[in-house]
């Protein structure tokens, strides 16, 4: 049995640390649905896969998953494809391709676009998350210079972006609901 583990954990070049999400930093005052969150989950999945899977397990790419997979965590819990990717990475194995809705171009293009709207709802959490997804809309597709121009802008006023608010969230007082 050993010698199995052993296998499928040698799968991966790099080491996967999984996220610690100990709270869900978009559940109230987010301008998005649930299907909607549940869509962009999945999408963001199938890329953290493919990064993966094209670099051959990586650790710059399982470092790319684990970010890409803590927004997707965050915004649908519950996703079943980010749930079981996030888990065969954390045990060493190399995930099956997940179906995407978009390539990758698009997918940047849409990211950049809901970034941009969810800034004008003026909410605090839309503002947070829109930052983050025009980040990774400038890192999916790096020759979208609208999306490259729109995250070095948010860098230069606001400073870098930081991702550990996501993969290493800290929980909040017990007494929220």
């Amino acid at each position: 049995m050993s010698g199995m583990l052993d296998a499928a954990q040698s799968e991966l070049k790099g080491r996967y640390t999984e996220p610690e999400i100990n709270r869900h930093l978009f559940r109230e005052g987010l301008s998005m649905i649930n299907s909607e969150r549940n869509d962009y989950a999945t999408n963001l999945t199938a890329y953290a896969v493919k990064v993966v899977q094209e670099s051959g397990g990586d650790q710059e790419s399982l470092d790319t998953a684990r970010r890409v997979l803590a927004l997707a965590l965050h915004l649908s819990p519950r996703n079943k494809k980010c749930v079981v990717v996030n888990a065969q990475l954390k045990r060493g194995i190399m995930p099956k391709k997940v179906a995407a809705d978009y390539e990758s171009d698009v997918f940047a293009r849409l990211l950049l676009t809901r970034g941009k709207l969810l800034e004008k709802n003026k909410g605090e959490m839309d503002a947070v998350l829109a930052r983050y997804l025009i980040a990774l809309a400038a890192q999916i597709d790096p020759h979208n210079e609208d999306a490259i121009y729109e995250a070095e802008i948010r860098r230069i006023d606001q400073g870098k972006l930081a991702w550990s608010t996501l993969t290493d969230a800290k929980p909040t007082d017990r007494s929220e609901p």
